[in-house]
């Protein structure tokens, strides 16, 4: 667990001063433009965990949002934007990885960055979190430095996936297959096909462009946005899970086709 001793001087890129202003030349008090502060939801059962995360990323201009429980935290994902979730996997209640799916399927925060705290350490509980639609993953105890460095790198990727990604407003039909991002919802023919949040964002990134190549590591970058943890064979294990759920027969996939030695694309229709 953090250290609350942990000091906003130790904070990496802290300011030493605030904005400097020009001697005004009139009587009237200059008054700063204020920009809108990016609004963080923490989501964590011990509180002072959540105070001193909410601490510095208050000094570091957030404005954070508490929830100290996983009922409690999907309310406000579910009722309230944000650009940022911070996010607890050992929650009473509803849990972290049940929260984060929750939030990826039906809130209207679907697509901000989410970020995973945990005291486990193995493996298999980071590849968890990070199926689950968690974008990076922090383990007890932190740094309050790398809190805010990660903090700052998933609202950086955030701001750049929202200008250069596809069109989360378009519903992409594909054959029998329908695609509904804003909604985030699959169907396949007469039935609906519930998907993680990296299963849906694969299968959306192929049906968008079929017949286009797309390479292992492309994937990666569009599927799990630069996360840790995960390597090209994750890829291949997404896809194959994939397959499972939207193909007649996954032995024989006719939708998601291996391009060999490339990666992956969706046939031409």
């Amino acid at each position: 667990m953090m250290s609350a001793s942990a000091t906003p001087g130790g904070l990496a890129g802290s300011r030493s001063g605030e904005e400097a202003y020009t001697v005004p030349t009139t009587d009237e008090p200059m008054v700063p433009t204020a920009s809108p502060r990016p609004r963080v939801l923490v989501i964590e059962d011990e509180p002072h965990i959540r105070e001193l995360v909410c601490l510095h990323l208050g000094l570091e201009q957030y404005a954070c949002v508490e929830a100290a429980d996983g009922t409690s935290g999907l309310h406000l994902a579910r009722s309230e934007p944000f650009d940022l979730v911070v996010l607890d996997l050992m929650l009473p209640g509803l849990d972290g990885v049940t929260v984060c799916r929750a939030i990826r399927r039906e809130s209207l925060n679907a697509d901000v960055p989410i970020l995973m705290l945990t005291a486990r350490q193995e493996e298999a509980d980071k590849v968890l979190g990070l199926e689950s639609g968690a974008d990076d993953y922090l383990t007890k105890p932190f740094g309050v430095r790398e809190l805010v460095a990660r903090v700052r790198a998933l609202l950086r990727r955030g701001t750049r996936a929202r200008a250069r990604g596809i069109d989360d407003t378009v519903v992409v039909t594909y054959g029998h297959i329908s695609v509904d991002p804003a909604r985030r919802k699959v169907r396949v023919g007469e039935r609906d096909v519930e998907l993680t949040a990296h299963e849906f964002q694969l299968l959306h990134v192929l049906l968008s462009s079929p017949g286009i190549v797309f390479t292992r590591e492309a994937l990666l970058g569009r599927v799990w946005k630069d996360t840790t943890f995960v390597t090209e064979r994750s890829v291949d294990t997404l896809v194959k899970r994939l397959r499972k759920k939207i193909e007649a027969n996954p032995a024989e996939p006719s939708i998601i086709l291996t391009v060999w030695g490339s990666g992956y694309k969706a046939a031409d229709v």
